[in-house]
Formats: structure tokens, sequence, C-alpha cells
């Protein structure tokens, strides 16, 4: 089995109408509109970047685990007006989460959570490989650890 993995950001496209609405409308899904105001502090799941300071992003409420386990979960999450769906390739790590306090959770083929672990971000690569050392983990999930919000699924590439 080979130990390279992928990031999978989430598409653009699933966000692309947030950004016309209103903020009467976007508050009713209880999404709201922000400037950015400080780097780093709104990373986007779309680019796996950190916004740039005066971009417009939407924080929106977001199923990020939907599966029938008692691990569905979901959470708040920023995506950047205009963003580039990211694509790293094989091992490859965006900056974002080189600086960062992170939260692996490592779910099986049944969408149970088999693992998990704190990393801080420089020690990434490592832990994900460390991870998925473990045949019975399917993919994993990246959170921030402080305020718990969802990044990123990693599979096995």
């Amino acid at each position: 089995m080979s130990d390279s993995f992928r990031l999978i950001a989430l598409s653009y496209e699933r966000f692309a109408t947030l950004f016309g609405q209103s903020d009467a409308e976007l508050g009713a899904i209880g999404a709201r509109r922000m400037i950015v105001d400080e780097k780093p502090g709104y990373p986007c799941r779309v680019s796996l970047a950190d916004a740039e300071v005066g971009e417009t992003v939407v924080l929106v409420p977001f199923i990020h685990h939907d599966v029938s386990s008692p691990y569905r979960a979901s959470g708040p999450i920023f995506i950047r007006d205009g963003a580039t769906t990211a694509r790293p390739g094989p091992d490859e790590i965006p900056t974002m989460f080189r600086h960062r306090l992170l939260s692996l959770r490592g779910y099986d083929a049944g969408a149970m959570m088999v693992s998990a672990e704190v990393v801080e971000g420089s020690d990434l690569e490592e832990s994900i490989r460390r991870l998925f050392a473990d045949e019975s983990v399917s993919y994993l999930h990246i959170h921030n650890a402080r305020p718990g919000c969802y990044n990123c699924r990693v599979e096995r590439a």
C-alpha cells in the first residue's frame, strides 16, 4: 500500500451563489459576509489558503461529514469570493496548515472514527503518514484544533 496522500479541497461551485445573495438572504441560512481584517485568520476551505486582508469571505455552516454514522458532523467554514479550488499534488501540504495547531481524525470505511490526534501544522505530513499506516483508516479529516473547524479531507493517493 502506498503511503502517499492527497488533500481534498471543497469545490467553489458548491458555494459560488452565496456571494450574490444579500446579507438578509445569507442570514436566513445562518451565513455571514465578512471583510478579512487580519492574516492569518480566515482559512478558505476551497483555496486551502488564508484569505488576504480586504478580501470578502462568507462564513457558512457546512455539513463536512455527511454520513450515516454517529460521527455525522457540521460546523462553520470560510469561503473566499472567487476562490479557485485547490488541487494539491500527492503529499503536498498547503502553507495555511503549517502555522496552525491541527486535529486529525481518522475514519474507517463505515465512517466511524478509529483514530485522532492533535499536531502542530509543521508536523502534519508525518502525522498523516502515521495514521494511514493503520490499514483500518480509510480517510482523514483535518480540523483547526482550537476552534474545531473543518479544513479538508485527506485520502490515500
